[in-house]
C-alpha cells in the first residue's frame, strides 16, 4: 500500500466533473479497456448520471466502456458478497424510512410528548429517526444520557429525557427481534466492511474518490484508506490553497467557514493543505474564477481575521467582479421574474446553458412558472412536495370531506377535483355538481351528512342517482372515520377504495389516479405505507386527515427527465459538483441560504455537545462551501428579495461580508444590474392605461322598478347601481357554501320570538319570571337544532338570554307610558302619485304601537345590529322608519287606522354590554329635529322627488354616487368595477 497519500483539489468554480473526466481520460483513456478497470466514487447518485454524461461529451459520441461509478454513500451489499467481503453472519437489514417512522410514532404516541395527536407523534418520529441516524453516523451513542442531571433541564427537557431513556434501553432490542437496523448504521457497517477488506486486499486497479468533504466519519476513514491505495486518489472540491496558517487554523475552529470540514478531513487523513496537489486536467483561462475565488475568501476570512480586511479590497483583481451581476428585488415575484427573464437571455446564445441554484422551492416554482410565458418549461430538479400534486390533493380532499361530515366546503372541493367524477363525463359532473351547490349547499342549515343533503334534495330526483354514487363510495371510509379505533391498515385501504371508486370515469374515458410521474410516486408511496401500516397499529380515526398531511410531509415527486435541455433549476443537494454556463444564485437572504440552524426537538446543544454530537451550525458550513462553489463560476448572478410578505429581509451573511468589505470599491458597486429589474418592470406594463368610467346604466322607463320596500329606498339613495343590479337585472348575491349562522339568523329569531311573545301577551305581561321563562323558551324553539353547535351555544344563547332580560324591563316601562302593540309583523303600502305613473311605497313595520291615552301611534324596528342615527334619519340616508311613518299616517296599514306619530324608535338587542337599547330618533337642545310627523312628511317628499328623478330615462343609475355615506362592501361592487375604480383614480376610496 502507498505510503505518500495521493490528494488533489479542482478549484471552485470550474467544471468539477468534466475535469474529473477529463483527467481520467489523460491518464487512463488510451486503452479501451483500462477505463473499465477503474473505480470512482462520488458524493451522490446525481453526481454519478452527471459523471457519466461528462465522459460521453469528451468522447466526441466515441464507444467508451466507463469506469464503475458508485456513490459513496449506498454501497451495495450484494456487490460486496460479490467481490468476497461479506462476513457470513450478517444478515440484519436496514428499515425503510417509512417503516421505522411508523415504529418510532407508535411509540411515541403512547408517551406524553405527542399529545396523543398521531400526525404530531409521526413528526417527532422522523425527528428522533434522524436523531438515532446522527448517532450513529457521528459514530456515537446514547451510552451518556443517564449521566445527565435532569434537575439542570426545564421540565419539558425532562420528560423528553425519560422517553429517550427508554428508547436508548428498548430499540436495540426492537431492533435485535424485527432483525433490523438504522439506516446510518447499517451504510456505516458496509462501509467499514469494505475499509477492512481493502486494508486486508488492496486493488490493483485505480480507485478514485472524488467530491467528497467527508463529514461522515465513516466516508473519511474511506477517503484516507483510499488517498493510500497502490492507485489510489482523492480529488477534493474547492480546496482553498491561498489561505493563510492562521486564517486556515480560524476556518479549522468555526463550523460555519466553507473550508471547515475540509480542514477536519485533512487532519484526519494526516494530509498537510501543501501536500494536496491540482488535478492533472486540461483547463482552459482560468483567471476570473481565481480572483473570484481569492474574493470570496477574503470576504468569508474566520472571524477572528476580519481585522485583515482595512484596505484589501485595493488588492483584489479587477477580473473577480468580471460577469459578477447582483439583483435586489423588491420582492419575490419580482426576483422571480428577473430570475425568468436572465435565463430566458441565456437561450439568445445557442448552446449556452443556465441553472438557478437555491434552497427556496417557493421560488423556484415561481421560476418555472415565470418562464411558462415563454412556453418555456423548466422541472425543478429538488422535485415538487408530493403532498402538493393532484392525485395526492384528491386523497386529502377526501379525507377531510369525511372528517367534516361532508361539510358544504369540504365537499364542494373533492367534488370540483380533476380526478373525482362519479362514473359521470367531467362536464357533466360539473354541471350536476353546480346544480346541487345551488339547491342545497349555499343556504344555512344545521344537518350534515350525505342524508341531510339527501332530504334538502328530495325534489329533485334526478340529482339523487350521483349522491348515492358518492354515498357508496364514501360510507365504508366514513364508517371507520366514526369509530373511536380503527387499524390504520383498514382506514388506508377504506381511503384508497374510495379514491378509486370516486375516480372512476365513463367506460370511454381512461383515467387513473396513478398514471404519470405524480401518480407513480404516490402509488409507491401507498404501496409502501400498505406494508409498514402494521407498525403503527390502531389510530383514532377522527385524526386520520391531518395523519395522512403528516405521512406526505418530506415525500418529494421529483422529475425523470429535465424538459428543458439547456435550462436548470437546483436545490444546493442536486447543484453539488454541477456546472452550468451561467449560475444564478436565488433567495439569498437570511434565514433561507444560509438556512436557520434547525433546532432538535429531543435534545437541546448543552444536551448534544454532552453526548459528544456536533452542533447544528455545523450544517452552516457545508452551504458556505455550496455558496462559494458555485459563486466561483464564470459568469454569476445573485439575487434576493429585499422584502417577502411585506417584511423586511436581511441579506445572506456572505453578502453582508462582501458589502463589509467592497463597501466604498466602485467595482462592486457596478455589478449592480438594475436592467433585469427595468425589463421585468416593463414586461407587465401595459401600453396604455385605461381609465374606467363609472357604469351609467339608463334602462327604459317600464324596466324600472314601481314598487319598493322602505328597506330598499336606503339602498337606492346611497347605491343606485345596487338596486339597478338587484331589480332591474335581477341579480342576487349567492350566500356562500355551508352559509355559516350570521346575524340574518339572529335577527330571524329575535323578530320571531317577540312576534310570538307580544301576540300573546299584547294587553298584559306576565311576571317577570314567568315571562322570562316564555321567552327563553321560544328562543329555543326558533333556534332549533342550531342549539346544538357549540358555538352558538355558547356564544349566542347566553347574548340572548340577555337581550329578553332587557326587553323585559323595556317592555314594562313602554307598558306604563301607555304603550300597547297595535301591530305586529304586518305589511302596508302607500301608492305615490309621479311623472312615471302610480309608485307604491312598501313596508313590513316590526312593530307599530298605540298610545292609549293620545291615540298616537310609535314606529318600532328591531336591530341585533348598530341602528342609523338620527342624524342619518333626518338627512334621508336611512329612511326607513320615517317612511314606514308616513305610510302608517295615510292608513297604509290594513287594520290601523291612520294617526299622527308619536315616536320612531330602533330597538337594539345585542345582548352585549348594554344588551339592549331604545335609540328614539329626535333632536337635542344642540341639534334640533323636526318631529316625526314633520319627519315623515320630509321623508315621504323627498322620495316623491327621487323617483321623479329617475323617471326620467336619461337618469342612470350611479355606483356610489356619494361614496363617503356608503361605509360597507356592496353586493355588487364587483360589477361596478368599484375597486378598480379606486385604484385608477376613478374614484375616490
Amino acid at each position: 500500500m502507498a505510503t505518500d497519500p495521493a490528494v488533489f483539489t479542482i478549484a471552485p468554480g470550474r467544471p468539477f466533473l468534466d475535469l474529473l473526466a477529463a483527467g481520467v481520460l489523460q491518464r487512463w483513456g488510451k486503452d479501451p479497456v483500462g477505463l473499465s478497470r477503474i473505480t470512482i466514487l462520488l458524493p451522490t447518485r446525481r453526481a454519478c448520471r452527471a459523471l457519466s454524461e461528462a465522459f460521453l461529451r469528451l468522447s466526441d459520441g466515441a464507444a467508451l466502456l466507463l469506469p464503475r461509478i458508485r456513490p459513496l454513500g449506498d454501497i451495495d451489499e450484494d456487490e460486496l458478497e460479490l467481490r468476497g467481503i461479506g462476513d457470513g453472519g450478517e444478515d440484519a437489514q436496514p428499515f425503510s424510512a417509512l417503516d421505522r417512522s411508523l415504529l418510532l410514532a407508535r411509540l411515541v404516541l403512547a408517551s406524553p410528548l405527542a399529545g396523543n395527536d398521531p400526525a404530531n407523534a409521526l413528526r417527532l418520529a422522523r425527528e428522533l429517526g434522524h436523531l438515532l441516524d446522527t448517532v450513529a453516523t457521528e459514530e456515537t451513542t446514547l451510552d451518556k444520557l443517564p449521566d445527565l442531571v435532569p434537575l439542570e433541564l426545564a421540565g419539558h427537557w425532562q420528560q423528553t429525557l425519560d422517553f429517550l431513556q427508554v428508547i436508548r434501553q428498548a430499540w436495540p432490542a426492537i431492533k435485535a427481534e424485527q432483525g433490523r437496523l438504522d439506516t446510518a448504521e447499517y451504510r456505516q457497517r458496509l462501509t467499514q466492511r469494505w475499509i477492512e477488506h481493502w486494508q486486508a486486499n488492496p486493488p490493483a486497479d485505480p480507485v478514485i474518490a472524488a467530491g467528497s468533504t467527508g463529514t461522515i466519519p465513516a466516508t473519511a476513514r474511506l477517503l484516507k484508506l483510499v488517498a493510500r491505495l497502490p492507485q489510489g486518489a482523492v480529488v477534493l472540491p474547492g480546496l482553498d490553497t491561498g489561505l493563510d496558517d492562521a486564517a486556515w487554523q480560524g476556518a479549522r475552529d468555526e463550523p460555519t467557514h466553507p473550508q471547515h470540514a475540509l480542514a477536519h478531513l485533512l487532519d484526519g487523513m494526516g494530509v498537510l493543505r501543501g501536500e494536496v496537489r491540482p488535478w492533472p486536467a486540461a483547463d482552459g483561462d482560468t483567471s476570473t474564477e481565481i480572483a473570484r475565488a481569492a474574493l470570496l475568501s477574503a470576504a468569508l476570512l474566520p472571524p477572528g481575521e476580519t481585522h485583515r480586511w482595512r484596505g484589501l479590497s485595493a488588492g483584489i483583481a479587477t477580473n473577480a467582479f468580471q460577469n459578477l451581476q447582483r439583483i435586489e428585488a423588491p420582492g419575490p415575484r419580482e426576483e422571480a421574474l428577473t430570475i425568468a427573464l436572465a435565463m430566458r437571455e441565456t437561450l439568445e446564445q445557442p448552446g449556452r446553458t443556465a441553472a438557478l441554484i437555491t434552497p427556496d422551492r417557493m421560488l423556484a416554482r415561481r421560476v418555472a412558472a415565470e418562464l411558462a410565458r415563454y412556453d418555456i418549461g423548466v422541472d425543478d430538479s429538488a422535485g415538487q412536495p408530493l403532498g402538493q400534486t393532484p392525485p395526492a390533493v384528491f386523497l386529502r380532499l377526501i379525507a377531510e370531506a369525511v372528517a367534516q361530515d361532508f361539510r358544504a366546503v369540504a365537499l364542494l372541493a373533492l367534488l370540483k377535483h380533476p380526478f373525482c367524477r362519479l362514473g359521470m363525463a367531467r362536464q357533466d359532473l360539473l354541471r350536476w355538481t353546480r346544480q346541487v351547490e345551488r339547491r342545497a349547499l349555499r343556504r344555512s342549515h344545521p344537518g350534515q351528512g350525505i342524508e341531510a343533503l339527501a332530504i334538502l334534495l328530495a325534489d329533485h330526483a334526478d340529482l339523487l342517482p350521483p349522491l348515492a354514487r358518492l354515498q357508496s363510495a364514501l360510507s365504508p371510509l366514513a364508517d371507520l372515520m366514526s369509530q373511536d379505533s380503527a387499524d390504520l391498515h383498514d382506514v388506508l385501504t377504506a381511503q384508497i377504495d374510495a379514491a378509486e371508486m370516486l375516480s372512476r370515469a365513463t367506460e370511454d374515458e381512461q383515467q387513473s389516479l396513478w398514471q404519470h410521474e405524480d401518480g407513480e410516486a404516490l402509488h409507491d408511496l401507498i404501496t409502501e405505507l400498505l406494508k409498514a401500516a402494521p407498525q403503527f397499529g390502531a389510530l383514532a380515526p377522527a385524526s386520520w386527515p391531518r395523519l395522512l398531511d403528516a405521512l406526505l410531509e418530506g415525500q418529494m415527486a421529483r422529475p425523470r427527465y429535465g424538459r428543458h435541455p439547456r435550462l436548470f433549476i437546483w436545490g444546493l443537494l442536486e447543484a453539488r459538483l454541477q456546472h452550468a454556463d451561467r449560475i444564478i444564485l436565488g433567495g439569498l437572504n437570511e434565514g433561507t441560504w444560509p438556512p436557520q440552524a434547525k433546532e432538535d426537538p429531543w435534545l437541546s446543544r448543552p444536551m448534544r455537545q454532552h453526548l459528544g454530537l456536533s452542533a447544528p451550525e455545523r450544517r452552516l458550513g457545508q452551504t458556505a462551501q455550496d455558496f462559494v462553489q458555485a459563486a466561483c463560476s464564470r459568469e454569476v448572478i445573485l439575487t434576493r428579495a429585499a422584502k417577502v410578505d411585506g417584511t423586511p429581509t436581511v441579506p445572506a451573511r456572505w453578502l453582508l461580508r462582501l458589502d463589509a468589505l467592497l463597501k466604498d470599491d466602485p467595482r462592486w458597486q457596478a455589478t449592480l444590474a438594475p436592467h433585469y429589474l427595468a425589463w421585468a418592470e416593463l414586461l407587465d406594463r401595459p401600453a396604455t392605461t385605461i381609465r374606467l368610467d363609472p357604469p351609467r346604466p339608463t334602462p327604459p322607463l317600464e324596466a324600472r322598478p314601481r314598487e319598493l320596500y322602505v328597506t330598499a329606498i336606503e339602498t337606492w339613495v346611497r347605491d343606485p347601481y345596487a338596486l339597478y343590479a338587484r331589480r332591474v337585472l335581477g341579480l342576487r348575491r349567492l350566500d356562500p357554501p355551508d352559509q355559516p349562522p350570521d346575524a340574518r339568523l339572529r335577527g330571524e329569531v329575535i323578530h320571531a320570538v317577540l312576534e310570538r311573545f307580544l301576540a300573546s301577551h299584547a294587553e298584559a305581561l306576565p311576571d317577570d319570571a314567568m315571562a322570562l321563562r316564555t321567552l327563553l323558551d321560544l328562543g329555543r324553539t326558533e333556534f332549533g337544532d342550531w342549539l346544538k353547535q357549540p358555538e352558538i351555544a355558547a356564544l349566542w344563547w347566553p347574548r340572548f338570554e340577555r337581550a329578553m332580560r332587557w326587553f323585559l324591563i323595556h317592555e314594562r316601562e313602554r307598558r306604563m307610558a301607555g304603550f300597547r302593540p297595535a301591530l305586529l309583523e304586518r305589511e302596508g303600502g302607500y301608492a305615490i302619485a309621479t311623472p312615471g305613473g302610480p309608485f307604491t311605497l312598501k313596508a313590513k313595520a316590526d312593530r307599530i304601537d298605540r298610545n292609549a291615552g293620545d291615540g298616537r301611534l310609535a314606529i318600532l324596528d328591531y336591530k341585533t345590529g348598530r341602528p342609523p342615527s338620527p342624524r342619518q334619519v333626518q338627512t334621508g340616508l336611512s329612511p326607513q322608519l320615517a317612511l314606514e311613518a308616513a305610510i302608517a299616517r295615510h292608513g297604509g296599514f290594513e287594520g290601523l287606522a291612520p294617526s299622527e306619530i308619536a315616536e320612531l324608535v330602533y330597538i337594539r338587542l345585542g345582548g352585549g354590554d348594554p344588551p339592549g337599547e331604545a335609540r328614539r330618533i329626535e333632536g337635542t337642545s344642540r341639534t334640533p329635529m323636526p318631529g316625526p310627523d314633520d319627519l315623515a312628511a320630509e321623508a315621504l317628499a323627498r322620495l316623491q322627488n327621487w323617483v321623479a328623478r329617475f323617471d326620467d330615462p336619461a337618469m342612470p343609475y350611479l355606483s356610489r354616487p356619494r361614496p363617503q355615506f356608503v361605509d360597507y362592501a356592496g353586493d355588487y361592487d364587483h360589477l361596478a368595477r368599484v375597486t378598480e375604480r379606486a385604484e385608477s383614480g376613478g374614484e375616490d376610496a
